[in-house]
Formats: C-alpha cells, sequence, structure tokens
C-alpha cells in the first residue's frame, strides 16, 4: 500500500543516490518537424531531408545508423551531449555515422541542406 511515509521515503532514496532520468530523444522529424520533411519510410528506412537556414538550429534528437548527403554545406556546430565541434561541411560532402544523439546550429551565411538515409535497424 502506497501512503505518504512510503512516498518520503522513496524520495529521501532519490536524493540520497541522486537517480537522474536519463533523457528520451526523438528522432529529428519529430523533435523539429520545422527543419526535416519526411521523403520516404518503410520498414527498413527513413529518408530524410534537413533544411537549416542561417542562424537557425534543430533541437537535441536521435538517429539510427545513417548516411548523410549535404546537397549544401555550410558552416556549423553540432553538439552532443558531452561535447561541442565546430565544422565546414562542402557542398556534396557524404559521410555515414552509427546511432547518436545531438543538435546542429548553422552558424554561417548560407542555408545547409541533407538528405539523411536513417537505417530503421537498431544496434
Amino acid at each position: 500500500m502506497f501512503n505518504k511515509l512510503t512516498g518520503f521515503c522513496f524520495l529521501c532514496l532519490l536524493l540520497v543516490f541522486n537517480v537522474q532520468a536519463k533523457p528520451v530523444y526523438e528522432h529529428a522529424h519529430l523533435a523539429s518537424p520545422e527543419h526535416y520533411s519526411v521523403l520516404l519510410e518503410n520498414e527498413q528506412v527513413l529518408v530524410l531531408k534537413m533544411v537549416l537556414k542561417p542562424g537557425e538550429s534543430d533541437r537535441f534528437h536521435k538517429h539510427n545508423a545513417k548516411t548523410v548527403y549535404f546537397q549544401q554545406g555550410g558552416r556549423a556546430v553540432i553538439k552532443t551531449e558531452n561535447a561541442s565541434l565546430n565544422i565546414d561541411i562542402p557542398d556534396g560532402h557524404t559521410m555515414w555515422h552509427d546511432q547518436w544523439v545531438h543538435q546542429v546550429s548553422n552558424v554561417g551565411d548560407t542555408e545547409i541542406i541533407a538528405i539523411i538515409v536513417e537505417s530503421k535497424q537498431t544496434n
């Protein structure tokens, strides 16, 4: 039976052990629908188009393993949960990345456009 004393003891345990819930991140098109559009989705893949105008940022989000083609590159800052990377992405750049959580900011003066092919299979 859950009563006030039980609730108080549970709260004390949380404080003593500093239990913190790990954030739950959504996929890019759900976290930032204003920047990601779905081009194709089936049981195997999710294909997205990302458009970030100068000064725009998406929200922290997750991806499964993915291949990215930058139709139009630019200057970006990519943040993970514990790091930040400033990069210059050339037009036509292609990359692969395992599953991860990140956030992208366009810090340049040109629009960044990318096509993302993300596996539906998780590791």
